[in-house]
């Protein structure tokens, strides 16, 4: 992903009202991000804990969209999937994430949503090494095949919110 400053990540939130982009926090790290190693950008608000943030490009331009996180059931025991990153996890620790369509369906109340890492994290999530398994012949194969169907779902589901899909 190429390096973004603030404004053009304000500017890439096509889903996203004045007042949410007024409230806008990015996260504290944000001048420490290694652009180099992503293939999106996703942070949870830390000003606004229901709120979060995944920027991607489209057409070698960046895209995101603002999500809302639903409040949490409390089923603790149970594991859940993140559909971006496809990693399972205590149930606790995977929510569903909203983001109100662009345009007119999202002025109509017309939103999409997902499950996701609680923490937005599935960049970091999909890049934790693994120990090979003895059957593997080329170790990492699976790394990279996690990173690209990442990647892929990421830009999908930003396509789909803002009407480019």
């Amino acid at each position: 992903m190429q390096p973004l400053v603030e404004s053009e990540i304000r500017e890439a939130l096509g889903n996203a009202s004045a007042a949410e982009l007024a409230q806008l926090s990015l996260p504290l790290d944000f001048l420490l991000t290694e652009w180099a190693h992503l293939d999106a950008f996703a942070w949870r608000d830390p000003r606004i804990a229901s709120r979060g943030y995944l920027v991607t490009e489209l057409d070698g331009s960046p895209a995101g969209v603002v999500l809302r996180a639903a409040a949490s059931n409390g089923s603790h025991h149970r594991a859940a999937i993140c559909n971006l990153c496809h990693t399972q996890q205590p149930a606790d620790q995977v929510v569903l994430f909203s983001a109100r369509r662009a345009g007119a369906a999202g002025e109509r109340g017309d939103s999409v949503g997902t499950y996701m890492c609680a923490d937005l994290a599935c960049q970091e999530t999909v890049r934790l090494g693994r120990p090979a398994a003895p059957s593997e012949v080329q170790p990492g194969v699976h790394e990279i095949m996690r990173i690209d169907g990442l990647a892929r779902r990421t830009r999908a589901f930003v396509a789909d919110v803002l009407g480019a899909a």
